[in-house]
């Protein structure tokens, strides 16, 4: 099993020197991955796997908001950093698997695309921490998330390119990755909610509080001139001169998702090899 696990491990190294990078909510610092952080992102996919396994065998659940922390927020008080929204499907043999649809934004550009991907693929190319977090909605707002996944229209409907990693929550200009998992929420619980304008309102309406990051002029300016996914101009000028920048975090989908009774609070799973 070990020498499988390293082979596997070894192709999938291979892979990813070769692949183009695409990130969301992990450091685009250059680095090669290695076998070893290649193998302890396999098996914190493959924990994480059977634990949703675990979680479908005593109450249903067949879809989660799942998250991870590829970069390292903790002078923001944050503990994850990316999330998407993975659902229980079949592969190719008709054996349980696990698919993440997510926002993934190019390193040294300003735009993303959505990706539909395995855990291993989410939980590879060597995080801050290997650790994964999951809520589980209400079997009520699955069952729409589950419908919203269904049709390739219905869940690329509110995606927006243009991408800014601190993208404003209540502006349109750009759109970040775990902003764009809320609004999508939104929309699959309020179908009126069909752009994202009436998806901010909604989420307004419902009591979601975006984090406020505290950043001074001199990180703003030095984050904006360094890399092409960091803009502040969407941000309003009285907030953003008073160093208040209101984004949407992992952390907060999180607390709001409880807060308003939509699903549970966050399981966390952490592989500590």
């Amino acid at each position: 099993m070990r020498s499988r696990s390293l082979l596997t491990a070894l192709m999938l190294f291979t892979a990813l020197t070769l692949a183009p990078a695409a990130r969301a909510g992990r450091s685009c610092e250059p680095h090669r991955a290695t076998v070893a952080s290649v193998e302890r992102g396999l098996r914190l996919a493959q924990r994480t796997h059977e634990a949703l396994e675990a979680q479908h065998a005593r109450d249903g659940t067949r879809v989660v908001l799942l998250a991870r922390a590829g970069r390292d927020l903790t002078r923001y008080g944050l503990r994850y950093s990316h999330m998407g929204i993975a659902w229980r499907t079949a592969d190719a043999q008709g054996r349980p698997a696990w698919r993440v649809l997510h926002k993934l934004n190019a390193c040294g550009t300003a735009s993303a695309d959505l990706w539909r991907q395995g855990l291993g693929e989410f939980f590879l190319d060597d995080p801050w921490r290997y650790e994964a977090a999951w809520s589980v909605p209400t079997p009520e707002v699955q069952g729409k998330l589950l419908a919203l996944l269904a049709h390739d229209a219905g869940a690329v409907r509110l995606h927006h390119r243009p991408y800014s990693i601190v993208s404003y929550a209540w502006g349109t200009r750009y759109q970040q990755s775990n902003q764009w998992v809320l609004e999508s929420l939104a929309m699959a619980l309020e179908p009126a909610a069909s752009s994202r304008e009436r998806a901010q309102a909604w989420l307004q309406l419902r009591g979601y509080e975006p984090t406020v990051l505290r950043l001074g002029p001199l990180t703003r300016l030095g984050g904006r001139m360094s890399a092409a996914n960091v803009a502040f101009d969407d941000h309003p000028d009285a907030k953003r001169f008073s160093d208040r920048i209101e984004t949407v975090t992992v952390d907060s989908v999180f607390a709001w998702i409880e807060r308003a009774g939509l699903g549970a609070a966050p399981v966390r799973l952490q592989d500590e090899h």
